[in-house]
């Protein structure tokens, strides 16, 4: 006490709270557990930005239904520039002829076929540079695929089931999440109760040590009696320690799924097992199942597609521009407006086979799509099959433990009268205690196992919300 006071003394003048040494637990319950676990866990988060990224991915292979419209323009400046020459000579003068009503050049023919110009112009060489300058091109294209061999469809088509897939990939992560976090939450439950288990026997055993040590100081019971119970009690301390060792741990685990620190406080809320839990549950649709159909769709699709890489390819387009620059014996060389409407016809040939063998690839795939989707659907079938008769025998394994309680304590209860006018040794009573103990510690489990599997079968049926 000496000791303590001057550091109570310490912290009162300090301003820090003494009851803050003392951190009172937080209380979790399961519902508590889920939306933390649901809001914190990883694997969630990523499977919702893989939702978003598939919806804009869908929104991306939609938007190829429409025109593609282009803008475009460029702005050039060079330096190259020349000249070119167009030699000089002299030119004919036309003359008219009433006659004929026609320009006749004023020559003469001479015998060997040659010309002499009787009247001529002379012209002189020229001599034209040019230059470029700077130039700027810019308008505006507009692009429409009227047949594509269902390219664009089918991409859209297999988006779509991106995102139906994304959609039940959230589902799958949250029904594993929930199944986690309530292992998580009963095997703490467990050994929680457990340690309540082992304190509760603690304590008969500490009545009953104090009962034979005042028989043995009347002389009616033995050293080797009260010997016999300090082992029982010693193994009762044991039994306390490895539980709160093992809820101690268990309680960090579930800090870890729920996205708190290890080291907090915490307390967990046992809860009871649903009388109306159902004995038979039908397997509903599986997020599992869903995607499964999805990706047999997608790889049938994935034919289609390959098969749209070699059919026709039909689209108009229209475009607008105007350009200027450029200079020609001083003058602007181009500066005008232009309008253009087109279509573009694509048609691949396969001469070696390429198209061919790439579709009957795409055609394997689907094949072993649907075996793979045939035997997964078995899978589950069975694991359903599983899930079911796990929870019945959780199910009366529980009631024949409550029924084996019952039993125990009105044993323990008998064994105690028995014991006390003599018609029973400490060992009977010993013994009725530790299959008292047996038998709650065997209710404990039950309960967490029966828990579990209702869990494990709302997963199995695809019903866990």
């Amino acid at each position: 006490m000496k000791k303590i006071l001057p550091i109570l003394l310490v912290l009162a003048f300090s301003g820090f709270p003494a009851e803050s040494l003392a951190q009172s637990p937080q209380t979790l319950t399961l519902d508590d557990c889920l939306l933390k676990a649901l809001d914190y866990n990883k694997s969630l988060s990523n499977a919702k930005l893989q939702l978003e990224k598939t919806t804009y991915d869908m929104k991306s292979y939609k938007a190829n239904y429409f025109p593609q419209i282009n803008i475009m323009a460029i702005d050039l400046y060079t330096t190259a520039k020349g000249q070119f020459s167009i030699e000089g000579g002299h030119l004919p003068i036309y003359n008219y002829v009433d006659a004929t009503g026609e320009y006749v050049p004023n020559v003469t023919v001479n015998a060997d076929g040659t010309y002499t110009l009787n009247q001529y112009a002379d012209f002189p060489t020229q001599t034209i540079k040019w230059k470029l300058n700077n130039l700027f091109m810019g308008g505006v294209s507009v692009l429409e695929p009227i047949y594509s061999g269902g390219k664009i469809s089918t991409a859209y088509h297999m988006s779509k089931l991106g995102v139906n897939m994304a959609n039940q990939n959230i589902r799958l992560t949250e029904s594993e999440v929930i199944v986690k976090t309530h292992e998580a939450y009963y095997l703490a439950v467990k050994a929680k109760e457990l340690g309540d288990v082992a304190r509760s026997y603690k304590t008969l055993l500490d009545e009953l040590k104090k009962n034979v040590e005042g028989a043995f100081r009347h002389g009616m019971s033995t050293r080797n009696d009260i010997m016999k119970v300090q082992v029982k009690l010693n193994e009762a301390e044991l039994n306390i320690q490895k539980a709160d060792n093992a809820y101690s741990l268990a309680c960090m685990n579930l800090c870890h799924i729920v996205g708190m620190p290890l080291t907090s406080a915490i307390a967990v809320v046992p809860t009871d097992v649903a009388d109306e839990a159902p004995q038979h549950v039908e397997m509903g649709e599986r997020p599992e199942h869903v995607i499964l159909e999805n990706k047999t769709e997608m790889a049938r699709l994935q034919v289609k597609l390959t098969k749209s890489d070699y059919l026709p390819n039909l689209a108009v387009g229209a475009s607008y521009g105007y350009a200027t620059g450029g200079k020609l014996a001083e003058k602007k060389l181009v500066d005008n407006a232009s309008a253009s409407v087109g279509m573009v016809l694509k048609v691949p040939l396969d001469l070696f086979g390429g198209a061919t063998n790439k579709i009957r690839s795409a055609k394997v795939a689907y094949q072993l799509a649907q075996l793979d989707e045939q035997d997964l659907n078995e899978q589950m079938t069975l694991e359903h099959a599983q899930c079911q008769n796990l929870l019945d025998e959780a199910q009366t394994e529980l009631k024949l433990c409550q029924v084996a309680l019952e039993q125990a304590t009105e044993n323990m209860r008998l064994s105690k009268q028995q014991y006390e006018v003599g018609f029973e040794t400490l060992s009977d009573y010993l013994e009725a205690q530790t299959l008292w103990q047996q038998c709650n510690a065997n209710l404990v489990n039950a309960r967490c196992q029966c828990q579990l599997a209702q869990v494990k079968l709302l997963k199995a049926s695809g019903r866990l919300k």
